[in-house]
């Protein structure tokens, strides 16, 4: 854990992993067995569970909640007060808890206030609207917004939407929509 910064008021079980250069701030919780990459960010009042794998680079902020069973791939961002869900049928006297697994891959985006359904993959530099709630797999590059989310359109690597053709008016980027069905 070299070069790591932990607010005085977070919570970091020394059975963690936390990558060098990552910062934990005020007010956060990190339980056992949960690894965190190298350079993320877990801003203000962030639950991370037992047993998450966080990528490196990744941001997350403010008031978010990550279950056990999610995974974070490299460079993923996590818009304020968004949540993950870990179980399709939770009971508070159940005693068996079927934790699914959910998948954020590299890149991807979910904005402030979005819930994602356990069971899932959200795929590479996808991007996730603010308030949406994700009920079903949202493919690469792809612009989901609602409730349900619904795909909208596509994004770049870089987040801008992508034109009808694959164009990029942001960076310049094209690419073969193609490829992302």
């Amino acid at each position: 854990m070299g070069n790591v910064f932990i607010h005085k008021t977070a919570e970091v079980d020394q059975e963690a992993e936390i990558g060098s250069g990552s910062k934990i701030w005020n007010q956060a919780q990190v339980r056992e067995g949960a690894k965190i990459g190298e350079q993320c960010i877990i801003s203000k009042n962030v639950y991370v569970d037992e047993n998450v794998t966080i990528g490196n680079r990744v941001k997350i902020q403010n008031n978010v909640n990550i279950y056990h069973g999610v995974t974070l791939e490299d460079d993923v961002f996590l818009g304020p007060s968004m949540t993950f869900t870990n179980d399709m049928y939770p009971r508070a006297f159940n005693e068996k808890w079927q934790i699914s697994k959910t998948l954020v891959k590299k890149g991807a985006s979910i904005g402030a206030n979005a819930t994602i359904r356990c069971g899932i993959t959200i795929g590479e530099y996808a991007m996730v609207g603010a308030g949406s709630v994700v009920t079903k797999n949202v493919r690469s590059h792809a612009l989901v917004v609602g409730n349900p989310a619904r795909q909208i359109g596509w994004v770049c690597r870089c987040g801008c939407k992508l034109d009808e053709s694959g164009q990029c008016h942001a960076c310049n980027e094209s690419y073969d929509l193609k490829e992302f069905i």
